[in-house]
């Protein structure tokens, strides 16, 4: 088998990115595989689910999603199996003289004669500078400003037109074409069950697979599979997102006590920097004070010496 292989029905969720996630119902008829009109969306989370196809001898069909319906309908209706059963009149055509437009222009309205204004016009409050040169600069003219008095395109009022006959509707008739199949549903043999797979993340897991023509033996199975897990799977699921939330804790309050220890260090070792800076101060005030003392006694015994 490959993807152009044919087969009876396609049915199943398909997901692909943030746009696509919906249940697929194909059925191949006459050659031809027909998609579902409808938008049937399917389960996008990370549990498992079970999904149902019915399809009934009256050409009915039923949708299910964990044992619960989420769409049914006719084949018929809800598939482009066979052509439309009525179709537009190909002779019908609409009268010259059908009006069906339901407001009008008013004949009777008229645009008053001092409608017509220019949108812009000069600046009635500009001067032209005393600095202008005409010959230098040439002639002057004054900016151009909205015009206050300017009204728009005068457009005549509209009124409920008196000849108005309503919305042609186009007649139709029976479509020759068009032939009932009362066995839309039916196909021979279904003796294989085949997986249309594109993937990018791997962990999907299928099972269960179930052929029946009983669909309450369908739902009993599904209950005795699926519906004796799904619990237990949940709950395992949400035990896993636990442990992982308190890994996640612990991580952050181990990063934030390191980022502590770190902070204390550097300010012990400032701390440290700070005092061998006062101690060198400290250091160079007393030699100061030290050289000051020793300049005061060779003062004094030069003096002295002076004196003798």
């Amino acid at each position: 088998m490959h993807g152009d292989s044919t087969y009876n029905i396609m049915f199943g969720p398909d997901i692909c990115g943030p746009g696509t996630k919906k249940v697929h119902v194909i059925f191949n008829y006459k050659g031809k595989n027909h998609l579902i009109n409808k938008d049937i969306r399917c389960k996008d989370d990370e549990y498992t689910h079970l999904y149902t196809l019915i399809v009934n001898p009256d050409n009915t069909y039923e949708v299910k999603i964990d044992n619960k319906k989420v769409e049914s309908g006719n084949l018929e209706d809800d598939w482009d199996f066979l052509p439309p059963k009525k179709i537009k009149d190909p002779e019908a055509k609409k009268a010259e003289d059908w009006d069906d437009r339901e407001r009008i222009s008013d004949p009777d309205d008229k645009k008053p004669e001092d409608w017509d204004k220019p949108e812009n016009i000069p600046d009635p409050d500009a001067k032209k500078p005393d600095d202008w040169d005409d010959e230098m600069d040439g002639e002057w003219e004054p900016p151009m400003v909205t015009n206050p008095d300017y009204k728009g395109e005068w457009k005549p009022r509209e009124i409920d037109n008196p000849a108005y006959k309503g919305k042609w509707v186009h007649p139709e008739i029976d479509n020759p074409e068009y032939t009932a199949d009362p066995e839309i549903y039916k196909y021979g043999s279904i003796g294989v069950i085949g997986l249309d797979l594109w993937q990018v993340k791997s962990g999907t897991i299928f099972d269960n697979f179930l052929i029946t023509n009983d669909p309450n033996l369908a739902e009993e199975i599904g209950n005795d599979t699926w519906g004796k897990t799904k619990d237990a799977e949940k709950k395992m699921k949400e035990g896993q997102e636990e442990e992982e939330r308190k890994i996640r804790e612990e991580d952050s309050m181990k990063r934030r006590e390191e980022a502590k220890d770190e902070g204390e260090d550097e300010e012990g070792e400032e701390a440290k920097d700070e005092e061998g800076e006062e101690e060198e101060e400290e250091g160079d005030e007393q030699e100061e004070e030290e050289e000051e003392e020793e300049e005061d006694d060779e003062g004094t015994d030069s003096k002295l010496k002076d004196e003798l």
